[in-house]
């Protein structure tokens, strides 16, 4: 075995936990791969003949892409395309032949957590997986993101926080396990929905309802749903966006899943996702301001009960669009 042959098949070894590392960075399958090919062609590109920690050095080069990746995300929204192979570069095919386990990979990582980590900067995102997830140190972190170790801890620092706030903890990756654990069931004991299921909910209520698929949106409303807004909201009006269907103004209460469909299909549906009080829900923002909020109760597969307020007094709320 050649050094090029040598170097393709360690690469290979670590691919599962580069592919790990790039995907919680990116948040994308399709981009994690692209990174990871990247890096590998950085890799033949190098010479690794000096190289003692072969594992830390590979993440290292995942992550400076990765990051690159994060931060022109905003500029680039064209489709990626794969990077060309050379000779030498490892196929991806394992991967792209075994979709159940990139089903499995993203559902380790739930809709919940990229909620919160889209709203990091793409340095303490970085900072945060590599050290929370990966347990990589700070004195290696701290080149990639160009800080020093001190300061590449109070990235993480600031991220650890966000998460403690919306009362998440994620945990250190093991990614044997993760692609090896069948997803967790989409509610608890008591048929609440996870947060990931909830955003999911969250998500199809939002569609529908500006679609204005009237039978999409029966689909996910409980029989008995109840709606209620408080006074603030009330006052608000149709400012909410609540009433254009039927023709009435905002109520404080809102009984039954016809009558729900009815208010919320056929909508210029101005809310945004967001997290409140660290839960799935939408906002009502003007001007980059939140002036309502939608909270939404999920039991059996089924939104039971969705709270209007439009005081938010005490209300922790992250905008996400």
């Amino acid at each position: 075995m050649n050094e090029n042959e040598w170097l393709a098949a360690r690469f290979e070894t670590d691919r599962p936990r580069l592919r790990a590392v790039a995907y919680r960075v990116l948040g994308s399958m399709a981009e994690a791969d692209d990174a990871v090919q990247e890096a590998w062609l950085r890799v033949t590109r190098s010479d690794a003949s000096e190289v003692e920690n072969m594992s830390g050095w590979l993440t290292t080069i995942v992550a400076r892409v990765s990051l690159n990746m994060l931060q022109s995300r905003k500029s680039r929204r064209e489709d990626l395309v794969d990077a060309p192979e050379t000779d030498h570069v490892p196929h991806r095919e394992a991967e792209s032949a075994d979709p159940e386990q990139e089903a499995l990979l993203a559902e380790s990582v739930g809709a919940a957590m990229f909620l919160i980590l889209d709203t990091l900067t793409p340095a303490e995102r970085l900072a945060f997986v590599l050290h929370d997830m990966f347990a990589v140190p700070f004195e290696e972190i701290a080149p990639i993101v160009d800080r020093t170790p001190a300061a590449a801890r109070q990235l993480a620092s600031r991220a650890r926080r966000r998460f403690q706030r919306q009362g998440l903890k994620p945990e250190a990756v093991d990614v044997d396990t993760a692609a090896k654990t069948p997803p967790a069931p989409a509610g608890n004991p008591a048929g609440e929905a996870s947060q990931a299921g909830k955003a999911d909910f969250v998500h199809a209520f939002l569609t529908a309802s500006r679609e204005g698929d009237f039978e999409a949106l029966l689909a996910i409303l409980a029989p008995d749903i109840v709606v209620r807004a408080d006074h603030a909201a009330v006052q608000m009006g149709m400012a909410t966006g609540i009433g254009l269907a039927t023709g009435a103004g905002l109520t404080e209460e809102m009984r039954g899943s016809d009558a729900v469909t009815r208010a919320f299909s056929k909508l210029s549906w101005a809310p945004v996702p967001a997290l409140i009080d660290g839960s799935a829900g939408l906002a009502y923002v003007r001007e980059g301001v939140p002036h309502a909020v939608f909270r939404f109760d999920i039991a059996e597969g089924l939104i039971t009960n969705i709270d209007i307020r439009a005081d938010l007094t005490g209300l922790d709320i992250i905008i996400l669009n």
